[in-house]
């Protein structure tokens, strides 16, 4: 573990990686590289993304999670990452905030989703402190009943991955590529997209954001400031290859004829 000195304690070092609008299928590949083949903690802040595009969590089916007749028309990219959790749609107004740590690095973690949660739902208290009413609802960070942030975990054997999509701002039109989810949170009541997200914008501006991530990491760890030309160096992982992938769009098409509405039509 490397350490360094910061008022006389001992912390375990984070470097800290930011950038603006890289596209998120680099990103999501770069997290799945670092959690995989480095030993350091990192924490990546991405400050939107270059063109809107769909996430979905590594089981999710298009089928039920997405309106696929408006994705192929608009011909709205889709990615399916390496983590778990839901599927949003993000773009230069999402903020996206990663966590990956050695389990050693973090006391009391446990490389368990709920553990992990816990932990990060205590990091972002004290970020949030004395603005709106921050909470931790199920998997979500919530403003109140609304949701701002969703959140999946990856986890080896060594170490964990924590990463959270955080809603900036948000184009109303571009919630019409998302189904209503299935399997949904409680708390969500069945309300619209509308009715259940919220924006951040409304509770602080978007730079005393992004300080305030690293400060609040800086409770737990000594941070470096990293550039991310400087990220590959620091890493050899030639032989790595990304589960994180964009769906093809055969692939979609094929979805969305196997959708039970378009088999009634056709028969």
């Amino acid at each position: 573990m490397t350490v360094c000195r910061v008022k006389d304690l001992r912390l375990p070092l984070m470097n800290v990686v930011r950038f603006r609008e890289v596209p998120i299928l680099q990103q999501l590949r770069l997290e799945e590289r670092l959690l995989r083949t480095s030993t350091d903690n990192w924490c990546l802040i991405n400050d939107g993304t270059s063109a809107p595009t769909i996430v979905m969590g590594i089981s999710g089916k298009p089928s039920e999670l997405l309106e696929l007749g408006s994705v192929l028309k608009d011909q709205v990219p889709v990615i399916r990452r390496f983590t778990g959790g839901g599927t949003v749609i993000v773009d230069k107004d999402t903020v996206f905030v990663t966590f990956i740590c050695n389990k050693d690095d973090v006391p009391g973690v446990q490389p368990y989703p709920r553990s992990i949660m816990s932990w990060s739902g205590l990091l972002y208290s004290q970020m949030f402190q004395g603005i709106g009413d921050f909470q931790l609802r199920e998997n979500d960070y919530v403003f109140g009943d609304r949701k701002f942030g969703g959140n999946a975990q990856s986890i080896t054997k060594s170490r964990w991955l924590h990463h959270t999509s955080f809603l900036w701002d948000y184009e109303v039109g571009n919630m019409g590529y998302l189904k209503l989810p299935v399997r949904a949170p409680k708390y969500r009541l069945e309300r619209r997209h509308m009715d259940f997200i919220c924006r951040m914008k409304e509770y602080l501006p978007r730079s005393v954001f992004v300080e305030k991530i690293v400060k609040a990491a800086e409770t737990y760890f000594a941070v470096r400031p990293v550039k991310l030309e400087s990220v590959d160096e620091d890493c050899g992982s030639e032989n790595f290859i990304p589960s994180t992938k964009l769906l093809m769009k055969q692939e979609l098409t094929e979805a969305w004829a196997s959708c039970p509405e378009n088999i009634a039509s056709s028969g």
